[in-house]
């Protein structure tokens, strides 16, 4: 087994740094890079918030979150002491200059060296990531050696993403901000360039001769909990298509860079974006579906509409499934469907490429059924690949076809857990490799494709169509792939 590599020494502060996504998700990251020997001495984490928090404070604070969101047998105390030894809090009003003051004399204090890197990670909401930006650079903390990392919305329509571009762009240089998508650090997500690129069978067969159409699918099991208030303004379109779904669909259909690099990657995403069939009104009638859960059976138990989970009437979509092209010599013709939804049957997100069936029947007597050959990338959970194939089955009189899967399951093939992709991500950014991190004109792109199916649902007379909880969405969905022959793919 190869051994992570130790990164530098870093100031890594998040701004949120009691909310959700740090607590739940990046400093459970930060503690598995350190119990695996990635954070060196001078590593440190600062979390700051709104919060009345003292350093002790936000350490049980952070424990108890470990506590719940590390697997038990991942837990090991020395490490959980030593990452809380790492942690500090700063309280901070974003209005209030003098906390800024605050945060910069703390950052000053038992700094390593004047060159330390500094990552400033932006888990607040959008509109704030402007004003932050500024005052980090007011009060002297942006060097050249600072990143700053945004989450995902970098806005909510192509305005407010130049918008905050603009903003945080007059401080950091593009080279030094990292838009974040958590999809992208996923190991079966990363293994499907090099499944493409390094295996010479599978890449001739990667165009419009071979393959029939591709599936896109992520779909969860629960509602909106929590983040009704964020999600009634958002929708499934804004925070599931235009991010994480359309640089899925990159990925599967860029060109081969001539290496891998920081840019050479991003530079094909960004000309798959731009060759996108645009969306007229008449392409949104027929080829989108927007749909909404109602009441319903899901994981065994009743659940509630989602009208009654953000207290009010809405026509905000919880489901989205859509057919677009991708117009170039490589994809000409073939379909790309897009699906998501909250309240499914199933949670999972996959890539499903189906290939055309054979161009001539060489068994026209044999018994059993025969089925086009599909590569199934399994995002997650339970990451990995099936290729689904036809065999003969075994026995005498006669020949019998039956559809059998070569299975690739990551942790049954390399005996290892895979690393949670902000695991990845963190230390992508602490190394300043932006190779899987969104580039602003990657993200105004993307805007630009999702901006007309936003105008014409922005019309009083769009309702988004109800779909049963626990169900696979609108029966509109699956009209949509069956006019064109097809059917949405079972889970692998």
């Amino acid at each position: 087994m190869v051994l992570p590599s130790v990164v530098e020494p870093c100031d890594f502060t998040v701004f949120g740094g009691t909310g959700d996504l740090a607590l739940r998700k990046l400093l459970p990251a930060l503690y598995l890079r350190d119990r695996d020997g990635q954070l060196p001495e001078g590593f440190r984490v600062i979390g700051v918030s709104r919060a009345e928090a003292d350093d002790e404070a936000y350490r049980v604070m952070v424990r108890d979150a470990l506590t719940q969101h590390v697997r038990p047998q991942d837990l090991d105390e020395d490490v959980v002491g030593r990452l809380l030894g790492r942690l500090h809090h700063v309280t901070l009003d974003i209005e209030e200059i003098g906390d800024w003051h605050l945060l910069h004399a703390r950052l000053k204090e038992g700094a390593p060296g004047e060159d330390v890197i500094r990552v400033f990670y932006l888990a607040v909401a959008p509109a704030l990531f402007g004003a932050i930006c500024q005052h980090l650079d007011e009060v002297g903390l942006v060097t050249e050696r600072s990143r700053v990392v945004l989450e995902k919305p970098v806005g909510s329509d192509l305005a407010s993403a130049r918008a905050i571009n603009e903003a945080v762009g007059r401080v950091f240089d593009e080279s030094s901000i990292f838009r974040i998508d958590h999809y992208l650090g996923k190991e079966s997500v990363q293994n499907l360039l090099v499944t493409r690129f390094a295996n010479t069978f599978l890449e001739p067969l990667w165009n419009s001769r071979w393959v029939d159409h591709v599936q896109i699918t992520a779909a969860e099991t629960i509602g909106v909990g929590e983040r009704g208030a964020y999600y009634d303004r958002s929708g499934a379109l804004r925070d599931m298509v235009q991010n994480h779904l359309l640089q899925l669909l990159c990925l599967v259909a860029m060109e081969p860079p001539t290496y891998v690099d920081r840019e050479t990657v991003r530079d094909e995403k960004l000309k798959v974006l731009q060759a996108l069939r645009p969306m007229t009104p008449e392409l949104v009638d027929r080829d989108v579906v927007a749909g909404q859960y109602g009441v319903g059976l899901c994981d065994g138990s009743p659940a509630r509409a989602y009208v009654d989970e953000v207290d009010g009437p809405s026509d905000t979509e919880t489901f989205v499934a859509l057919r677009t092209e991708v117009q170039n010599w490589r994809w000409a013709g073939v379909p790309f469907y897009l699906r998501t939804g909250k309240r499914m049957p199933e949670r999972v997100s996959e890539i499903v490429v189906v290939f055309k069936e054979p161009p001539h029947a060489m068994f026209p007597h044999s018994e059993g059924p025969t089925e086009p050959n599909r590569l199934h990338i399994r995002v997650q959970p339970d990451e990995g690949m099936q290729l689904h194939m036809t065999a003969k089955e075994p026995g005498p009189g006669g020949i019998r076809l039956r559809p059998v899967s070569l299975d690739l399951s990551y942790e049954g093939a390399f005996g290892t857990r895979s690393p949670d992709a902000y695991e990845r991500l963190l230390m992508d950014v602490v190394r300043g490799n932006t190779t899987l991190f969104m580039r602003r004109d990657e993200v105004e792109a993307a805007w630009t494709w999702v901006a007309p199916i936003l105008d014409h649902w922005s019309r009083p007379t769009h309702r988004p169509r109800r779909y049963p909880a626990g169900t696979d969405g609108p029966a509109a969905a699956t009209t949509l792939i069956e006019r064109d022959g097809r059917s949405w793919q079972e889970t692998a």
